[in-house]
């Protein structure tokens, strides 16, 4: 037996915890080096490219080629491929479309889209398997539950991660408000710009008028520095992460000892449970809400209201919210649970989207909008934390097809978002964000009080067992 399985089969000792929890710091750094470069980049789209609707139409390119990827490729290349070096490659695929930015085209642009699609979902999958397992390493060492844990991990995964926001947006915000940021305000008489941005805006007839574009020099050298940072996380995951072999050598997840299309099967087949079909519309609005707010509350109101150099720090300030409030609700998970979180970011999200229907943006408003990026970026963290983690919780040992599906229902709600984008008004998009977050958190409640109930009958048969004696396989053919 080689030292490596030795290792494996091993009793982890106390003393691993820490080197659990460096590798999770490490993989969310990673991430939020790669994603300071993509987020960046995304986020000036409908800005930048808004042209004929290219910036949009990239970004569609990129969840199209997601959604194909979370249901074809996931589970099949964590398998060939582990998930740390998944993770260390799939960084790569993101590299064409910043390098298109230095040449921004339908033919270069829409590629480039689809291959970060194919590389973000054995990516994200990568990610979420390899804390679920961590998780529950840790726990046998530590007292706390696996599931407890989960929350943990993911929200500081989800704390550092959210910084790309921060770091991307600056960078962006430095160099493109370094000239003339008054362009939109300028273009567009002061008086039009109520009547012109907000919940009127339709970037088909609007985006010409008001959104000027940016010197080439600047989106170029924008685009060197975020080259720069996807290598650096590419390398960093290579170099810093442990395998997650030295974790998981007794299990073999969703992809164990298949190969071809039966791991196709595993992930398909949990498209269908009840579970899942239910979870979807919860899962489509955190991909709408998502794309809304990073292209088109940004064009809508903060590009057309006061400039595209304010882009950047408004997401930065979007980003920096998200990344605290990921810390801050999962560790009040752990004293309320996931239902309260759950209905207070229905209700500020119910708050969020009238003001964008019934507010008129003005150009001296900019604090208005900071005010709506900290409120949208708490909420997000609520979605991100707990929704990710009841996944696992609700599919244990099928992590890689319950990530997967989380992603590729998420992206299909970046889709509709993009698709729409240019010839819908932001009131209509708001009423579609709306009426979806109320039918997905309606349903998220039904599982809840499903599995609650599933688990209650669990409880009270164990009692029965504990007290009367009864024979395993009745207690294990119970629903």
């Amino acid at each position: 037996m080689s030292k490596e399985k030795e290792a494996c089969n091993e009793e982890l000792k106390p003393t691993e915890s820490w080197r659990v929890l460096k590798n999770v710091i490490v993989i969310s750094i990673a991430f939020m080096l790669q994603f300071t470069a993509y987020s960046g980049a995304a986020n000036l789209q409908s800005s930048i490219n808004a042209e004929a609707g290219l910036g949009t139409a990239s970004l569609a390119a990129v969840y199209a080629g997601l959604v194909f990827s979370n249901i074809f490729l996931p589970v099949a290349v964590i398998k060939w491929l582990g998930t740390k070096w998944t993770m260390s490659l799939s960084f790569l695929t993101y590299m064409p479309y910043i390098a298109a930015q230095f040449y921004p085209r339908f033919y270069t642009m829409i590629p480039a889209g689809l291959i970060v699609g194919f590389g973000g979902g054995p990516l994200w999958c990568a990610k979420c398997t390899y804390l679920s397992v961590v998780s529950e390493a840790y726990s046998k060492i530590s007292n706390i539950s696996a599931e407890a844990l989960l929350v943990r991990f993911l929200g500081l995964f989800f704390m550092i991660f959210q910084m790309n926001q921060v770091w991307g947006n600056l960078i962006s915000s430095l160099l493109l408000s370094s000239g003339d940021n008054s362009a939109a305000v300028t273009s567009v008489n002061a008086s039009m710009i109520p009547i012109l941005c907000g919940a009127n805006f339709l970037p088909s007839s609007d985006a010409e008028e008001a959104l000027p574009p940016q010197p080439p020099e600047k989106i170029q050298m924008l685009s060197g520095i975020y080259l720069a940072c996807m290598a650096a996380a590419s390398i960093l995951i290579a170099v810093g992460v442990d395998s997650m072999k030295r974790y998981n050598s007794s299990r073999t997840g969703s992809g164990g000892g298949l190969s071809g299309f039966a791991l196709l099967a595993v992930t398909l087949k949990l498209l269908v449970e009840p579970y899942q079909l239910l979870l979807v519309t919860i899962n489509i609005f955190i991909g709408l809400q998502q794309a809304f707010f990073g292209a088109d509350f940004t064009a809508a109101f903060v590009s057309c209201a006061v400039g595209t150099g304010s882009v950047g720090f408004v997401m930065m300030t979007y980003g920096l919210a998200d990344a605290v409030g990921c810390v801050i609700t999962g560790y009040l998970a752990k004293i309320t649970g996931r239902l309260p979180l759950i209905c207070a970011a229905t209700l500020v999200d119910l708050a969020l989207f009238a003001t964008t229907l019934l507010w008129a943006p003005q150009a001296g408003s900019a604090h208005v909008l900071y005010i709506i990026a900290v409120l949208w970026g708490f909420c997000d963290s609520i979605w991100l934390v707990q929704i990710n983690a009841y996944y696992g919780i609700l599919f244990p040992g099928k992590e890689e097809a319950a990530f997967s599906n989380f992603r590729l229902w998420e992206s299909v709600g970046y889709i509709i978002a993009y698709l729409i984008s240019p010839y819908f008004r932001t009131s209509h998009k708001t009423y579609l964000m709306l009426t979806l977050m109320v039918v997905g958190v309606l349903c998220y409640f039904y599982v809840e009080f499903k599995e609650r109930r599933r688990k209650m009958k669990v409880e009270k048969k164990e009692d029965l067992c504990y007290a009367t004696g009864c024979d395993n396989v009745a207690f294990q053919n119970i629903e």
